[in-house]
Parts: structure tokens; C-alpha cells; sequence
């Protein structure tokens, strides 16, 4: 809250010296989408006369949003002199990798622990059960979402690191974020398979397909790559074989895999619980406008229904919970907004459109199990494109 503060004292004085309150049209699209979603969400509660205002600020946590990358972009740009997408992508990938390393001095040194759960000021019940590690502020599948999006900017630097004359030191750095991030970051959240799955893909398609690559490159990425798994892999079979803790971290994150081995087929436990949770309306009202609750019906105290362990129809899932709190109105408002997000960076920043496209992808799969949303991702490279729209800049390191 305090870097969207600053932010929006930065964006303030900006506009006084320019003397013009002209906002990028691109972000006044995206805030009417915004507004949409919040109007949504208003009709659900009013209609359904409940007090679940979820997503009845959205305009207003959009733009909170942005002041905070519009601060941090600006931050970037006066350490550095100047601001681009790799820029950012270093940054935030250099935060993924601390709160990795975070997560694991807060389950070993209980000093670190005490500090960081009086940070979160009650919040640090995240991602204590079953064995599960949290950062500040980052636990379960919201981080995994995050984790995700992260992988995948590594994916799509680790071609143009290749390209480069010596570019070696730079591409080792982006493997151990790739490697760190995938294994600490499953066991904070095991959503950050699908970033996995995804940048690997995107490697692949990188390495064998893609023709704006030279094939200097392309096998000096393919054999750094394979390289970097090899001793990751190493790496981790040495610690799962000499380290208790660690076993019952590798244990978790990729109780899948483990599974597969042992027994043949792919068991998670919470994938019996995800099944069970997949369910819809059962009557046209729901389907159009919701039912108004998202949250625990605890915060009503004229809800009458039946009392659900944790969320509203005891279901977890994005999808599910969109559909019983403001309806298909909603959901489909909801989905534009994030398509526009995504056809605003991509139109804006073309030599990451593909990266822009799979954070969206990102988004509409990790809605099959948590009701989440990336655009806090998506915040700094709308700033900078807003920004260097505004000053002629480029964007992409040559």
C-alpha cells in the first residue's frame, strides 16, 4: 500500500508538471473493464441483498495496483537511467527467488519466522499445514500463480541471453532462478507446475522451431538448457537423499511424480478434493447474476442457508466461485478484462506478445482450482509501455 501511495504521488506530480491530466488509453480501457467487474459484482449484492463485496472495489485494487508498479517502474529507471521489459523481468524474478529463499529461513531459523509472521500481522497461518512453506505474503496457489508467470519470463530471456556475445554468467543466473524457482516454489505452491509445463514448452518450441533464433543460438541454448537440468537434477536428488526436511519438501511439491514412480499412475491428494469441488448452478438466477457470496457466509449475518466448511458451496475452484458470486454477468466481465490487459501489453510491447499471451493462459487454468488473478503481473509493463508511449522510448534491449 505504501509503494502505491508513492506511486500515485509520483503519478500526480508528473501530471502537474505536464499540466495535463491525459491518461493512456490503454489503461482508460482496461479501468472501464475494471469498473465493469465492480458494477457486476454491485447488481449480485443487490439483487441477492447480500454484504459479500469481494470484487465491488476492483476498480479501486486495479489502481492500487498500478500506482505500486508505476512507483517500482520509475524506481528501475532511476537506478538504471533507463526502464525495459527485461529490466522488469529481472526484478521481479529476483523477488521470486527471495521469497523462495525466504520461505525456507522462515521453516529453519525461528527467529526469521517471528519476524516475518509479525510482518503479516496474523496472516502467517499461510501455509503452515502439511508441510507447507510461505514467504511474506506469498503462500499456496496464489504464489504458484505468480511462480508460474515468473518461470515463463525466464523463458523467454534465456533465447535472447543466448544471442549475446558473452551472455554465459547471464544464462546461468536465469537457470538457477529457473531451477530454484521450480523446486522451492512447487512446495510454496504446487500451481507452479503450470509454469513449468508452460516455459518448458515454450523452450522447446524456442529450440527447434522458432526462425528468428540463429542456430549459434539455438544450440547453445538447447545445450546450456539440458545442462542446467542435469545438475538441477543432481542437486536435487543429493539433497532428497541426505536432508530429512528436504525429502518431505520434494515430498509434497511433487507428490505427483512420486507417486507416478511408486505406483504407477499420477495420485494427489488434493485432486480428489478438486474433482469434488467442480460444481455449477443448478437453477438460470445463479447462472445469470450469481448468488452474492464468494467469501464465507460467516460475514453475513442474515444468511440462513446451509453453513459450508470454508467458502460458499465448500468450493475452492475459480470458475465455480465466480459463477455462485456474480454469475456468468460476471465471470465473462471478469474474463474480458484480463483478455484486454493482454491485448494492451501485447499490442504495445509485440516482441513479448507471445509472453503476454501464455500470463493470460496462465490465469484461465490456475481458475480450474483457485479463484485468483495475475494482473499485479501485468501492472509494471503497462506502466512502462504507458510510459515510454509517452516518451518516444523503446522498450526492447537491442
Amino acid at each position: 500500500m505504501m509503494l502505491a501511495a508513492m506511486g500515485g504521488i509520483l503519478l500526480l506530480m508528473k501530471l502537474a508538471r505536464n499540466r495535463s491530466a491525459q491518461i493512456d488509453k490503454g489503461i482508460f480501457s482496461i479501468s472501464l473493464w475494471a469498473a465493469l467487474v465492480s458494477l457486476a459484482s454491485l447488481i449480485s449484492m443487490v439483487l441477492n441483498n447480500t454484504p459479500d463485496d469481494s470484487y465491488l472495489g476492483y476498480i479501486v485494487s486495479m489502481w492500487v495496483w498500478l500506482a505500486a508498479a508505476y512507483f517500482v517502474v520509475n524506481a528501475i529507471k532511476f537506478t538504471h537511467g533507463t526502464v525495459t521489459v527485461e529490466n522488469v523481468c529481472v526484478y521481479l524474478i529476483s523477488v521470486g527467488v527471495l521469497q523462495c529463499f525466504l520461505a525456507i529461513a522462515i521453516d529453519t531459523i525461528p527467529a526469521v519466522k517471528i519476524v516475518v509472521d509479525s510482518i503479516l500481522d496474523g496472516e502467517g497461518f499461510m501455509g503452515k499445514n502439511e508441510n507447507r512453506l510461505y514467504g511474506l505474503g506469498c503462500a499456496l496457489d496464489v504464489a504458484g500463480t505468480r511462480f508460474s508467470t515468473l518461470l515463463v519470463m525466464i523463458a523467454f530471456l534465456l533465447p535472447k541471453a543466448a544471442q549475446k556475445e558473452k551472455g554465459e554468467f547471464y544464462i546461468t543466473l536465469l537457470l538457477a532462478a529457473f531451477c530454484i524457482i521450480t523446486c522451492i516454489g512447487s512446495v510454496i505452491g504446487r500451481t507452479t507446475v503450470v509454469g513449468v509445463g508452460l516455459s518448458l514448452v515454450y523452450l522447446f518450441y524456442t529450440c527447434y522451431f522458432k526462425r528468428d533464433i540463429s542456430e549459434y543460438a539455438r544450440i547453445k541454448l538447447t545445450r546450456w538448457v539440458v545442462g542446467g537440468m542435469c545438475v538441477s537434477i543432481m542437486v536435487a536428488v543429493g539433497l532428497y537423499n541426505f536432508s530429512p526436511q528436504w525429502q518431505n519438501y520434494f515430498q509434497f511439491g511433487f507428490e505427483g511424480f512420486f507417486s507416478l514412480a511408486e505406483n504407477g499412475r499420477w495420485e494427489v491428494r488434493s485432486n480428489n478434493q478438486l474433482a469434488a469441488q467442480f460444481i455449477f448452478p443448478d437453477n438460470a438466477w445463479t447462472w445469470l447474476i450469481g448468488d452474492g457470496h464468494m467469501a464465507p457466509t460467516t460475514i453475513d449475518p442474515y444468511y440462513v442457508g446451509k453453513v459450508w466448511t470454508g467458502f460458499y458451496k465448500g468450493t475452492d475452484v475459480g470458475y465455480s466461485r465466480f459463477l455462485f458470486y456474480f454469475g456468468l454477468t460476471g465471470l465473462i466481465t471478469f474474463s474480458f478484462f484480463f483478455v484486454k490487459v493482454c491485448q494492451v501489453c501485447a499490442s504495445k510491447i509485440k516482441p513479448y506478445r507471445d509472453m503476454f499471451i501464455i500470463f493470460l493462459l496462465i490465469n484461465f487454468i490456475v481458475w480450474l482450482k483457485v479463484s485468483t488473478d495475475i494482473f499485479l503481473v501485468f501492472a509494471p509493463f503497462l506502466c512502462l509501455a504507458a510510459s515510454a508511449n509517452e516518451d518516444n522510448k523503446e522498450l526492447i534491449e537491442s
